[in-house]
């Protein structure tokens, strides 16, 4: 048997100068440069995978000197050995003796972490010939439990639980993924209200989305109270009162803040209110959801959440009432996989958060698997879909009638065109020569 021993780690800091248009801006992040640590694993078989973690400009050559500092743990094991323990490998990874020091489980660590784990789980589907969706769904459900490091979850999700739910979710599922292969999985747009962007922007933007059939909009909030009013009414009024909004502070305010500042917003029927204050502050989240309830807003987060452990309070405390996996913040598909059976447990539906660099390209395999064996349901479920940078991919998103099409290429669709990352590298490739 093909031991398939990986030989080679490289890792790049790739960068977009997305912060001359204000594409990705909001209350927080005003100029964003949407990044990558760009990771390529080789094999000696000469098969490749790649992975990615997301940043936003500056910091990206830290991520890149953590995925340096992990990859002695990487080269020199096979495929073979990785998957055949994907759970020892996860901790070996998570919990080095010395390098747990700077996380654990956390910030830049886990990112770099993220990076690699992705680019493993990439050259796993390739050597199956299958999307990763794909490898996950056909996966024996004990197989996957072995994926998953439960430590310090079970008191939330035992293993028999989790085996129980995949158990379960086998009924129907061929007809969820034929019904996946038809319609595809509900997606929204972020693509139209970023806080940069001109009333008239707004306006065109808005307009085109509703005309290529999008029904589901979420707008950037949390700078300036009368700025939000004006622009929350303006694109409640485009897209009529049938049609759903979400809002968006990406962690802008104080608890107190937050509930009076949404309060003034929920004439604007938004469906929730995303990251209203720090991604950390689980008590703060369930206080806000409590107060919000009457009128009927949710509370979502989860694109900074560090780990499945910060994710197992947020649900215990009611703390949010949508969970936002992201597939580059968490511990790549491992972890994730375990925040998808705890929000399945808890009964809160999973909207991913997606966007940035790759972001759309690798959650779209995690929540397909999700509605096909996990959840069986779209009930309150959505995919978010940010309309940049997708071109600089070499299997691309395919979004139809405002739906994710399942991707039908072996991998994780990290990979990205050579030509894009030289051209982007940072800071000498000839982008950012000619920005300099």
């Amino acid at each position: 048997k093909m031991t398939k021993k990986i030989i080679k780690l490289t890792v790049r800091d790739v960068r977009f100068p997305t912060s001359l248009e204000q594409h990705g801006s909001d209350a927080m992040h005003t100029d964003p440069d949407y990044s990558v640590a760009y990771v390529v694993i080789e094999t000696d078989q000469g098969m490749q995978g790649y992975g990615l973690t997301f940043t936003v400009g500056r910091g990206t050559e830290i991520v890149v000197c953590a995925v340096e500092a992990l990859s002695a743990l990487v080269v020199g094991k096979s495929l073979e050995e990785i998957v055949s323990d994907f759970r020892g490998f996860y901790r070996l990874l998570t919990s080095d003796g010395q390098m747990r020091w700077i996380g654990p489980e956390k910030g830049v660590i886990q990112l770099a972490t993220a990076a690699v784990l992705n680019a493993v789980w990439d050259l796993w589907a390739r050597s199956e010939g299958k999307p990763l969706w794909k490898l996950l769904v056909d996966m024996d459900p004990r197989k996957l439990i072995s994926c998953i490091d439960f430590r310090y979850i079970t008191d939330a999700l035992t293993e028999e639980e989790a085996l129980d739910i995949l158990v379960k979710a086998q009924t129907g599922k061929q007809q969820r993924v034929d019904q996946m292969l038809k319609e595809g999985y509900p997606a929204y747009t972020t693509s139209c209200a970023w806080l940069g962007y001109s009333d008239q922007l707004l306006k065109q933007l808005c307009t085109d989305a509703l005309n290529d059939g999008w029904t589901k909009f979420k707008v950037k909030v949390g700078a300036d109270l009368k700025d939000d009013i004006r622009r929350c009414s303006l694109i409640r009024q485009m897209i009529g009162p049938h049609n759903t909004l979400m809002i968006d502070a990406n962690q802008r305010w104080d608890v107190g803040e937050a509930i009076t500042w949404v309060t003034r917003l929920a004439e604007y029927k938004p469906l929730w209110i995303e990251e209203p204050t720090s991604p950390d502050d689980i008590l703060g989240h369930a206080a806000i959801s409590k107060a919000l309830a009457p009128l009927g807003i949710g509370v979502a987060t989860g694109e900074q959440c560090h780990n499945r452990v910060m994710f197992k309070q947020f649900l215990q405390a009611s703390a949010l009432q949508f969970v936002q996996i992201d597939s580059c913040r968490l511990g790549s598909v491992n972890e994730n996989l375990a925040v998808l059976l705890m929000a399945h447990k808890f009964k809160v539906p999973v909207c991913p958060h997606a966007g940035g660099v790759g972001l759309c390209e690798l959650v779209q395999h995690l929540i397909l698997f999700d509605y096909i064996s996990v959840s069986a349901s779209l009930d309150n479920r959505m995919c978010e879909f940010v309309d940049h940078l997708h071109q600089h991919f070499r299997s691309p998103v395919v979004i139809q009638n405002a739906h994710y099409m399942p991707p039908k290429d072996p991998g994780y669709s990290c990979e990205m065109l050579e030509s894009s990352v030289q051209t982007h590298q940072y800071p000498q490739g000839q982008v950012w020569k000619k920005l300099q």
